[in-house]
């Protein structure tokens, strides 16, 4: 499976960083609130429950899930909008940007800005969409055969070894099952979400490239209002 990308293991230790000074909190605020739209009881709705899930992980506190569920039903409370751009980044590569808002005003100049001031560009509406494919990405702390052949049994559509994790790729509308029979085969699930994989990767091989790109992702997933960014950067360099 193409995609997956050394920006997807640095936005992970970058949202654990995130989590310690609060930071994440606004966004997986909003997934949950946006999750719980279509029913506050996680264990009819799996998309809430794996948003509560991404919480728990980010050691995000009870008080302040149960705020963002409540949301769905305080009248007094702005209504969250889901809205997706699309950029270019330096060297022409393709970045998807999913934001939960209730102000596109304020939410489209910043995401514009962040990409314009680090060599990007906002891109036409489904100009860069193209080239990436809606997947469920599941990330399961542990490697070998035996693994692989747990996750596509559990009927994931494929899976990569990555370091000390195994990847796992999944259609759309089998994530919240894949996940739950890889958690029921007894395997540790450290994530579990839709995310847009590049259909293509494009290898970013040199060191100054590789810096400019991570830069305009940076900027762009640093924006209170941006919930996931998405690249097909495929990132091979060491950026220590």
């Amino acid at each position: 499976m193409s995609g997956h990308s050394k920006w997807s293991t640095i936005k992970r230790e970058k949202g654990a960083k995130d989590a310690k000074r609060g930071a994440v909190f606004t966004k997986i605020g909003n997934q949950i609130a946006i999750a719980a739209r279509t029913g506050i009881d996680p264990a009819m709705n799996s998309s809430l429950a794996m948003a509560i899930e991404k919480a728990k992980q980010a050691n995000m506190p009870v008080a302040n899930i149960q705020r963002a569920i409540d949301r769905v039903s305080d009248k007094n409370a702005a209504a969250l909008e889901e809205v997706t751009y699309e950029g270019m980044g330096p060297g022409g590569v393709g970045i998807i940007i999913e934001t939960a808002t209730d102000n596109k005003n304020r939410t489209f100049p910043d995401v514009r800005t962040a990409l314009t001031k680090n060599g990007g560009r906002i891109a036409d509406a489904g100009s860069v969409m193209f080239q990436f494919t809606r997947k469920g990405v599941i990330t399961v702390s542990a490697t070998g055969e035996d693994v692989l052949l747990t996750v596509l049994d559990a009927g994931a559509e494929d899976a990569i070894e990555e370091d000390s994790e195994t990847i796992v790729y999944t259609e759309q509308k089998d994530l919240a099952k894949v996940r739950t029979a890889i958690v029921e085969a007894g395997l540790n699930v450290t994530s579990a979400e839709l995310q847009y994989v590049a259909n293509t990767p494009v290898a970013i091989d040199e060191k100054e490239q590789a810096e400019k790109v991570m830069r305009v992702l940076d900027a762009l997933d640093d924006l209170d209002d941006v919930t996931n960014v998405h690249t097909n950067a495929d990132i091979t360099v060491d950026l220590e």
